[in-house]
């Protein structure tokens, strides 16, 4: 293959390349997908493989954990042996580990499916994402694209239980993992016609021990932020965290003695490199907080089916996708701090919103809520990437790459979490002397739970008894997402002020020098050969 690009002006993405970029934004949407559309199957899923409570967590977590710590290392790996050849290897492990999940037989065999499909899912986000920025050196074309890129995740996650209700409605449990062998397919056939190849001979094998402390340290902290939100701080979460920073900090001490590191450190001395990676993460963990309690405003406040409750997100989905697809287009005629602080300002202001929702006669101010705030971050997201992946030279970024994409999923784990964590102390703070006279102890312990546990259980009472409890646990739940509401609405208005400092002189990320551009070309016909 010859590439020219040894000259100041970058040249410009042909029809194959975007080909190229439709074919990458469907896994990419898959990936999104499955990390909410197992949800909707747990009710079927547990009455046919009947888990424990322990091995139910493992099934529903293991995929977010395994994506989140396979990430870095698979970014490094992608380096060595060619972005494209692990993506179609990355796509071939999907789609077999796809097969296994919907035909499980016992929570097991579910489990291990699941983590395998973690372990594909990883090879595919840093594969996709540094494979768009060699594709496309024009830096406005290369915005246009990273912010597709970022629109299909989000229309991913958004349009999980749409799609997932919908299969559910018509087939069993187990068919919502099928989604993703169509689309696998697409890939290894089409993939080796329309993406290039690219790798870089010099980077030596990545270093064990430090994959082994990037993955456990990542899995600790995350699971015990998760054990946070579901059962506040317990000591066993705390052990976790802890262990978990320890070993980043091993990690991080390891990764500044080593000749050729998993992660760079250097990059960090770029003050650009870091802020948008910072901010990247409190964004995607405001999305993911809204989002998780919105959803179940939706189903377990307004009574909504998972399929009506997908309906009701599409709003959000055009949100999301006008915010990051049609950012990079303003990005040229409006300075990129008052692009990003504006739309942060928008977020917090969907955040205002969803603070007047009062009951479940408020879902039309739930879904503006929703759909506000997914148009205000959505500019951070998609450009907070660019600028991430923009700072590396192009044979660092499969690495960096992939610390953009754990960004986005620590993000995701962190709102769960902390937004979680606060919505349902709020929650349980409100249960405390209100719930009706007269219900058995563990009736009680059980609705204090969560609000999804309340609904459950108030099918079994009589029916004057189970309204009362129903009425009494949705308003707390909906004190709940005020508070978190209010939370997010000051904290988004926090990330407005520092986009406003901090990002001030920083520009959309350009082409390469034509010394870099030179090495990438013959790296490029070095691999395509």
């Amino acid at each position: 293959m010859s590439t020219d690009i040894g000259t100041a002006a970058a040249p410009r993405a042909t029809r194959r390349e975007w080909l190229g970029l439709a074919i990458l934004a469907l896994p990419t949407m898959l990936i999104a997908m499955d990390l909410t559309v197992l949800h909707l199957a747990l009710p079927t899923l547990t009455a046919d493989l009947r888990p424990g409570n322990t091995e139910l967590l493992w099934i529903v977590d293991i995929y977010g954990f395994l994506i989140a710590g396979f990430l870095i290392t698979m970014g490094a790996i992608g380096d060595r042996i060619g972005r494209r050849r692990l993506l179609l290897i990355g796509a071939v492990a999907f789609g077999a580990a796809s097969v296994l999940s919907a035909f499980a037989v016992n929570s097991v065999m579910l489990i291990a499916a699941r983590a395998l499909l973690g372990i594909a899912g990883s090879t595919l986000m840093p594969s996709t994402l540094s494979l768009i920025r060699i594709m496309f050196r024009d830096p406005k074309q290369q915005g246009v694209a990273i912010g597709a890129w970022t629109g299909f995740f989000g229309l991913g996650t958004v349009i999980g239980p749409l799609v997932g209700g919908t299969f559910l409605e018509l087939f069993w449990w187990g068919s919502v993992f099928l989604l993703g062998v169509p689309i696998m397919l697409l890939l290894i056939v089409f993939g080796p016609f329309v993406l290039p190849e690219y790798r870089d001979e010099s980077v030596s094998r990545p270093d064990l021990i430090s994959a082994i402390m990037s993955i456990a340290g990542i899995l600790a902290l995350i699971f015990g932020l998760k054990q946070i939100a579901e059962d506040g701080l317990r000591p066993e979460s705390g052990i976790a965290i802890v262990v978990g920073l320890a070993l980043a900090a091993l990690f991080l001490h390891r990764q500044g003695r080593l000749r050729q590191p998993l992660v760079d450190l250097s990059l960090f001395r770029n003050d650009l490199f870091g802020t948008a990676l910072g901010m990247l993460v409190l964004a995607t963990l405001l999305s993911a907080g809204s989002q998780f309690f919105v959803m179940q405003y939706l189903q377990l406040v307004r009574g909504l089916s998972p399929l009506q409750a997908g309906l009701w997100s599409l709003p959000t989905t055009v949100a999301i996708m006008i915010g990051a697809m049609g950012a990079p287009g303003l990005a040229g005629r409006v300075k990129l701090s008052t692009l990003l602080t504006g739309g942060l300002v928008v977020a917090a202001a969907g955040m205002v919103v969803l603070t007047r929702v009062s009951g479940p006669s408020d879902l039309y101010v739930a879904v503006a809520g929703a759909a506000v705030i997914g148009l205000g971050l959505g500019p951070m997201v998609s450009l907070g990437t660019g600028l991430i992946v923009g700072a590396a030279p192009p044979e660092r970024a499969g690495a960096t790459s992939a610390m953009a994409s754990t960004g986005t999923e620590l993000g995701s784990a962190l709102g769960v979490a902390v937004i979680g964590s606060v919505g349902f102390a709020v929650y349980r703070a409100n249960l405390a002397d209100r719930l009706p006279e007269g219900l058995p102890a563990p009736v009680v312990e059980t609705a204090k739970d969560t609000l999804a546990a309340a609904v459950n259980v108030a099918r079994e009472l009589p029916a004057a008894q189970g309204s009362e409890l129903l009425s009494v646990t949705r308003e707390a739940f909906v004190h709940g997402l005020q508070t978190t509401a209010i939370v997010g609405a000051v904290l988004a208005a926090l990330l407005a002020v520092a986009a406003a400092v901090l990002l001030r002189n920083a520009q959309v990320p350009g082409p390469p020098p034509p010394a870099e551009a030179d090495g990438a070309a013959k790296s490029f016909e070095k691999a395509d050969n």
